[in-house]
């Protein structure tokens, strides 16, 4: 299908007359221009989907329709009357509200009284109690409302937790039309999946939804009709989602055809993981949120922290950067105990830092790109004077790595786009060599073009040989970037596993916290009971077992692993069933232990491991088909929320 420039949905396709729409859309910031002339049709009950690359105008209208910033020109109608809001409230009050990418919460007020900000400043006494019930049923919708405490205060909340929050605000004023921009940045697949779900719930309940998203496969998952923007304009108006492919909408937000982005999995043969590795992390522990993490990382190797929001990732790494307190554990750099007291000291010591909430931890809004780039050169500096000049060159490389012209380097960094500014974030570390780089969300909100030239930044930095950390809440990217994965989940590591060996369910399965897989330990626990034997669920890859649960009803039965442990086969006390994979009971005679092996697959087909029951051989054995029929029913409904 050949698409054309401003292509528009036919009004036969539409089953009612756009809820809003907006023509001629313009927008000057000084000398940037953000909007020269966009387009925008938002049809009731639908979910509108906002493309476009980073700087293509998508943020500027959405907060243009939101009240956030007024137009230069153009007209807007909602409910064919025309509109001219002057601020957000203005916007609220009539119905039309924005989740911000980068969030606007007051930092002091708990979460409570941000998710009700907008009530706090009417008339007249509020009910606590009352907020405190809505506000309640509000998480229960999202599925967060134990993750998101609501006396906490919102200065106290990661990056994620802070966008929940947002959305939670705009559910909260229960508005007719909602603007999602970049909602699912920070979040993991089983928390888009709830965010779906959310947004489809209140599509079904009458309300109006705008997603602006940089990942495509959300937006082929979620919305009805998408829009395309390029450099101010719109160029595809309200297009059905069903009619498009992939490689169309990238040509229309890039303008050109694309490669698919560099995703490729690296070779693991190219990083010797006998060395001795670059850092070394054991039982660290650093309250409240982490509390026993153990894990290295090799020279030119790209490592993987995977978890769900809250799970201490992010806490993890800040703690090894110098910008948290260590109760417990060890650091060794190259081989020697590192305990930085602060960021400058792990600075000097050859690492970069590039954190999760680049307008919080990273930018200084007052500096130039120049300054912003150069922060990490102050820090790693003893010398008296700026010593600019010593980064001229490698200043001037970068420069041409990241398309940006030598004359804006003095221009505000606000100026660039969010893709332009993460780049730079980057490039403030790849500036002075570090030996170690950790990176928290580094794709953050970035469309496609920038996260591929991401990724080709970090595989030359481990390519020179430098040890790199991720964090990303895209198990995708984690899969696809990474040669290992060390699952974080609830404070503590719990596997350290191969990608290859991966793939998004048996990562989510890692991920789920302890405390919130009760249903499957339940599982596992009753089929133990009942047989008076053990039962487990694991992934095999070769010679290594990654146990995922396990229940030891009779230590007759015990098969040599518990829940998180991650032996090799030869080390556990079944090694013949989990060799031969058999479909019937497999004795391993030296142990006298019968085991069982069923294949686990997804709703959609996917492998997520084996479930095993262990019983002592000379007891009697339940047939096959009785334990299959028992499991099946379970897995159907488990794999389902993963």
């Amino acid at each position: 299908m050949k698409l054309e420039t401003s292509k528009t949905a036919r009004p036969s396709e539409a089953s009612l007359a756009p809820l809003l729409v907006a023509t001629g859309i313009e927008k000057t910031f000084e000398q940037t221009r953000a909007l020269a002339g966009a387009d925008l049709d938002i049809y009731p009950g639908e979910v509108m989907g906002l493309l476009g690359a980073n700087g293509a105008g998508k943020s500027t209208l959405s907060k243009v329709i939101s009240g956030h910033v007024t137009r230069d020109a153009g007209t807007i109608t909602l409910d064919d009357r025309p509109l001219n809001f002057r601020s957000a409230r203005d916007a609220i009050q009539h119905g039309v509200t924005m989740v911000m990418q980068e969030t606007s919460l007051a930092p002091d007020l708990s979460v409570l009284e941000n998710i009700f900000l907008a009530e706090l400043g009417n008339p007249g006494l509020l009910s606590y109690g009352k907020l405190k019930r809505k506000a309640e049923e509000i998480l229960e919708r999202l599925g967060q409302k134990e993750t998101l405490p609501l006396n906490l205060e919102v200065r106290l909340l990661s990056a994620a937790q802070r966008q929940l929050v947002e959305i939670a605000k705009a559910l909260a004023l229960n508005s007719t039309l909602i603007i999602f921009d970049e909602p699912t940045a920070s979040l993991s697949p089983p928390e888009v999946e709830r965010l779906f779900q959310t947004m489809t719930t209140l599509k079904r309940s009458g309300h109006t939804l705008v997603f602006v998203s940089h990942r495509l496969e959300e937006v082929f998952a979620i919305t009805d009709r998408v829009t395309v923007m390029r450099e101010g304009r719109t160029v595809a108006k309200s297009l059905p989602t069903a009619s498009l492919k992939q490689s169309e909408l990238i040509r229309l937000m890039v303008g050109q055809e694309m490669k698919t982005a560099a995703l490729g999995r690296r070779d693991h043969q190219a990083v010797r993981l006998s060395d001795a590795p670059i850092l070394q992390v054991k039982n660290l522990a650093s309250a409240p949120a982490v509390r026993d993490v153990s894990f290295n990382v090799h020279r030119g190797e790209i490592l993987g922290l995977g978890g769900l929001v809250g799970a201490g990732r992010s806490e993890t790494v800040e703690a090894i950067f110098g910008l948290r307190p260590r109760q417990r554990g060890a650091i060794l750099l190259n081989g020697n105990p590192f305990a930085p007291k602060k960021a400058a000291d792990a600075i000097r010591a050859g690492i970069g830092f590039v954190a999760e909430d680049r307008r919080i931890q990273g930018i200084v809004p007052d500096f130039s790109v120049r300054e912003n780039l150069l922060l990490g050169h102050l820090a790693a500096s003893r010398k008296f004077g700026l010593g600019y000049s010593e980064r001229k060159l490698k200043l001037e490389a970068l420069l041409q790595q990241l398309e940006l012209p030598p004359k804006r380097l003095d221009a505000s960094l606000l100026t660039f786009s969010g893709g332009m500014q993460q780049k730079i974030m980057m490039a403030r570390w790849l500036l002075l060599e570090p030996s170690l780089l950790i990176l928290d969300e580094p794709t953050k909100g970035v469309d496609i073009g920038t996260r591929t030239s991401i990724y080709e930044m970090l595989h030359e930095v481990a390519q020179r040989g430098a040890g790199v950390v991720v964090i990303s809440s895209d198990f995708e990217e984690l899969l696809h970037i990474c040669e290992r994965i060390v699952v974080i989940s609830d404070g503590a590591s719990i596997a350290d596993v191969p990608s290859a060996m991966l793939n998004e369910e048996k990562l989510t399965l890692f991920a789920a916290p302890r405390t919130s897989m009760e249903q499957n330990s339940s599982f596992l626990r009753d089929i133990a009971g009942d047989l008076n034997g053990a039962a487990f669920w694991a992934l095999i890859d070769q010679d290594r077992l990654f146990c995922l649960y396990a229940a030891v009803n009779n230590h007759l039965a015990d098969p040599g692993f518990r829940t998180a442990d991650t032996p090799t086969i030869n080390d556990t006390r079944i090694p013949a069933a989990l060799s031969t994979k058999s479909t019937e009971f497999v004795v391993d005679p030296e142990n006298e232990l019968a085991t069982l092996l069923l294949s686990v697959r997804s709703n959609r087909g996917h492998d997520m491991g084996w479930i095993g029951v262990t019983l002592p051989a000379h007891r009697p054995r339940p047939s096959v088909q009785e334990i299959q029929s028992r499991i099946d029913g379970v897995v159907s409904s488990l794999t389902k929320s993963h």
